[in-house]
């Protein structure tokens, strides 16, 4: 593990036993399977010091899953799971001692207890099963943002991260940058003030929006097992219109715009504001329709006063719509960006931090102020080692699913309101919009038969 540089990360003695699910129970059977059960969870896991090596199976090792892999690749990699052939080979060319396989659940079975951690970068649309399954069988899990596809997802997988007393840590790895840990150490110190505003804008959708369905189909190509791709989503005839990273734009595999960057732009609320249980969500969009996320929107959650922090609004904006100029006159919003608007300042930054103040005030004023969140070296892999490390019993990571299953409710419930093209108000508690009945529909979405029962 790389050096801590500042705040202190102490060991904390892993507990000798968890509770796993047994096997044979390891799908969700309805909600009320975690809301009723008294003690499903019973540990078969190894306890693990800090020196020993996690046994770490992937599923998805392409694209994001190629990244996530290899930065866990300090531990001991047992198993490799992506539905393209190609993917898969490539990975084993650079893991060979582990195990291949097109469907995850098969890897699950012949693995059993010979991994303890599991790392999900599906399309958005498959992370809930496998993430469900490992928890229930007392994997630690690094699941990649959005957590989920739906709201009651977010909201259960929660729960069931709770319940195992697993490590968990969402995808989100700007979250663990130096430069966004100090700045949201100045948000703690109340450089800015209370909260009013928050506004993060994104250079996406980079991919298609605001398009149809193809009224062809195309042959499936040979590496792919394109069955195994639509999992939990209904059947339909292969197209690549959907195919690799394309897939964000659609509803039934992606999340749009917000689902790719909205977890990373709320790095620092995450860190210093209660941003669960928004009471209410608006959004003018254009371009949507039920096949495809819109080409923009704007979107907009109220937030109540609690626990101390004034009641503010949250403004999300894609497809080139962006945050009024006199927020923070002379700054140029281009890529990605974050104004925390308080009553006394206005931070300028990105989900991996460098912010800089309204005021003009240089952070090295600040140098006397506590650093309340711990800050690693090598950027690169401090996401994924501080999951590692949690595993072996540290501290928990950051983004673990207490605080990246709230996030992604809300990053969701943006996404319902869009496709409503109402003002919905929520009832966080009962998981459910109270005034616009349809839009419940969205909350949870069936699932094809065969992938969660």
């Amino acid at each position: 593990m790389h050096h801590v540089t500042t705040a202190s990360v102490s060991a904390m003695n892993s507990p000798t036993s968890r509770r796993q699910f047994l096997h044979q129970s390891a799908l969700l059977a309805g909600s009320a399977a975690l809301a009723g059960c008294a003690a499903p969870y019973v540990s078969r896991r190894r306890v693990l010091g800090a020196n020993d090596r996690l046994n770490i199976a992937c599923v998805a090792v392409g694209g994001k899953g190629w990244v996530d892999m290899n930065g866990c690749d300090s531990e001991n990699l047992v198993g490799l799971c992506d539905v393209d052939a190609k993917n898969l080979a490539k990975a084993g060319e650079k893991f060979p001692a582990a195990k291949r396989y097109a469907d995850y659940r098969k890897m699950f079975d012949e693995l059993g207890s010979g991994f303890d951690a599991v790392t999900i970068s599906t399309p958005d649309h498959m992370h809930f099963p496998p993430a469900l399954r490992a928890l229930k069988e007392g994997k630690h899990v690094f699941c990649q943002k959005p957590l989920t596809h739906t709201v009651w997802e977010a909201r259960e997988l929660t729960k069931a991260a709770r319940a195992a007393g697993v490590a968990t840590q969402m995808g989100n790895q700007g979250i663990s940058h130096p430069k966004l840990r100090r700045d949201a150490d100045l948000v703690k110190a109340n450089v800015l003030g209370p909260i009013r505003e928050m506004h993060c804008w994104t250079d996406r959708p980079i991919w298609p929006q605001g398009i149809q369905r193809p009224t062809d189909s195309k042959p499936v190509p040979p590496e792919l097992s394109y069955d195994l791709w639509l999992g939990t989503a209904a059947a339909r005839p292969y197209h690549p219109a959907w195919g690799h990273f394309v897939w964000r734009g659609w509803w039934d595999f992606g999340t749009g715009a917000i689902g790719d960057m909205g977890c990373h732009l709320l790095n620092l609320a995450a860190l210093t504001l209660d941003i669960s249980d928004p009471t209410s969500i608006e959004a003018e969009s254009e371009g949507g329709n039920a096949e495809t996320a819109p080409k923009k929107s704007h979107i907009i959650w109220t937030f109540p006063a609690r626990n101390g922090q004034p009641a503010f609004k949250f403004h999300w904006y894609d497809g080139g719509n962006l945050p009024p100029a006199n927020l923070f006159p002379g700054a140029k919003y281009d890529g990605n960006g974050i104004l925390l608007v308080g009553a006394n300042d206005t931070m300028l930054t990105n989900y991996d931090g460098g912010g800089r103040l309204l005021s003009t005030r240089n952070y090295s004023e600040f140098s006397h102020l506590p650093s309340v969140f711990p800050k690693y070296d090598n950027w690169d892999k401090c996401h994924y080692e501080e999951w590692i490390r949690a595993c072996k019993g540290g501290p928990k990571a950051y983004s673990n699913f207490d605080v990246a299953g709230p996030v992604t409710e809300t990053v969701l419930l943006g996404n319902v309101a869009v496709r409503t093209g109402k003002r919905i108000e929520w009832d966080a508690k009962n998981l459910k919009v109270t005034n616009v009945p349809e839009a419940n529909s969205l909350i949870r979405t069936p699932y094809r038969p065969g992938w969660v029962s």
